[in-house]
């Protein structure tokens, strides 16, 4: 059976009518609370439809003990590390002694924090490239009052994780276990040939845990044709509040003749696994083992894998966003080409931006999973980040900052436009998904749209959700 076949065979996705927004069920609002500047001339090019400093695939907004941290490259190219405390518009300023090395929007600043021991870890400059790493002295962030915020408090940048050899990595970033412990997680290889691995900071080291995806397997594309190397995209890393680690993801082939055409993007279907013990067993959403890090490798042919089947020709885009609720419940948003406007996707970037839709996609009680379409059009090829309340209202931040809500209490039908000013956002922008749980603020990092290389403001916008 073809690979296209099965993934129909195994879809458990109910695809729901647009839910179009009224009056007596309008999803939860937003209130501005400031929109504060970091730096006047921040670096700016675009690369891969992309810029450097505000990639949605990186960790540069974080909140802990009270205290916000961003970081972003200057305008002669030092990596900064700022942070303020909550409610305040002033940023202190660490300027790091690393200048960026080359023009690429994936040598990003990812931001991760270890509660155990108060270090601030900065992973950076690196696609296909051996990592540039700092981490501060402890108790930055447990203690912040009682360190001066300067360079001085982190450490000689590395090549190494600490000490750690990782070899050549792409998209670092961290995350925090519920019991306190600092993950890192990055892929190894390169687009449609590489794998994800994870390692773990305790008792002020690093260790690789190893490899969980497999880059091998064969996929055979709507048009026959097969494909036996591919990467894993994932959406994210997220820990419930009962300790599940949920990871949805899309595949991206190696061999582009899967596509019917060549101008298309070989990313297809949208699948999910979960960990019990802090990623180092994979299940799918029956629960079933397909996977272990350092071991057994979660691949293609694993069993039960897809949330929402779609072939390779909808332009389907990878890393965006995903959260999980108070019950524990994952949500994705995913976005691509529907159908109605072409089966057969051949200008990625034109058809995108004018035909791209974006998809809620939240797992139901019995396992199967609800997509829903939101009736606001991204009008660009970038990426959206997902969001939930402490009400499990959910909010999408899309493209150039623009925010769309829906409410729990409709099931999430309810998607309604709730902000749209005009705050000349290049595209993407970098949410800090950690606040919303200690304050009800969301914020998000975004830089201005310039021309060439121009350097242009960057600046953080705080908004009150519900």
């Amino acid at each position: 059976m073809k690979r296209a076949v099965a993934a129909i065979a195994l879809a458990t996705c109910l695809i729901q009518p647009i839910a179009q927004p009224t009056v007596a069920h309008a999803g939860p609002g937003v209130t501005v609370l400031a929109d504060t500047l970091l730096d006047q001339s921040a670096l700016y090019f675009v690369s891969y439809d992309g810029l450097v400093n505000n990639n949605a695939f990186q960790d540069a907004l974080v909140t802990y003990n009270g205290y916000q941290y961003a970081a972003w490259y200057t305008s002669t190219r030092n990596a900064v590390i700022a942070r303020r405390a909550l409610g305040s518009s002033t940023w202190q300023k660490a300027v790091l002694p690393h200048r960026l090395s080359i023009n690429d929007s994936h040598n990003v600043i990812s931001l991760g924090i270890s509660p155990r021991d108060g270090t601030l870890h900065v992973g950076m400059d690196t696609h296909n490239t051996r990592l540039y790493y700092v981490k501060s002295v402890a108790g930055l962030t447990t203690q912040p009052g009682s360190h001066q915020w300067s360079a001085a408090v982190f450490g000689t940048v590395q090549r190494t994780l600490g000490g750690v050899e990782l070899g050549n990595l792409t998209y670092p970033q961290f995350v925090v276990t519920p019991e306190g412990a600092l993950q890192f997680s990055y892929r190894t290889g390169g687009s449609g040939n590489g794998v994800n691995e994870l390692a773990e900071y305790s008792n002020g080291a690093w260790r690789k845990l190893g490899v969980w995806s497999s880059a091998t397997g064969n996929y055979t594309g709507p048009n026959g044709v097969v494909s036996t190397t591919r990467n894993m995209y994932l959406h994210g890393l997220t820990y419930d509040r009962r300790g599940r680690l949920h990871a949805a993801f899309t595949w991206r082939e190696g061999n582009s003749r899967v596509l019917c055409n060549s101008g298309g993007l070989t990313n297809h279907d949208t699948g999910y696994v979960y960990s019990d013990d802090r990623g180092r067993t994979w299940r799918n959403g029956a629960g079933t083992v397909v996977g272990s890090t350092g071991g057994t490798r979660v691949s293609i042919n694993s069993p039960g894998l897809v949330a929402d089947p779609l072939d390779p020709n909808h332009g389907l885009m990878n890393q965006e966003g995903q959260g999980a609720d108070s019950t524990g419940t994952p949500h994705v948003v995913i976005s691509y080409v529907p159908g109605r406007f072409t089966q057969c996707v051949s200008n990625y970037a034109q058809q995108r931006t004018q035909y791209g839709r974006t998809f809620h996609v939240v797992r139901n009680a019995n396992g199967s999973w609800t997509k829903r379409e939101v009736p606001v059009a991204p009008g660009s090829t970038q990426r959206t980040k997902l969001v939930l309340d402490r009400n499990d209202n959910a909010y999408l931040v899309m493209p150039r900052g623009r925010i769309v809500s829906a409410s729990k209490a409709t099931g999430w039908t309810d998607w309604t436009l709730v902000f749209d000013r005009s705050l000349n956002a290049f595209g993407e922008v970098n949410v800090d998904a950690s606040r919303v749980a200690v304050d009800g603020v969301l914020s998000f990092q975004y830089q201005q749209r310039s021309t060439g290389t121009t350097p242009s403001p960057i600046r953080v916008l705080d908004v009150r959700l519900g």
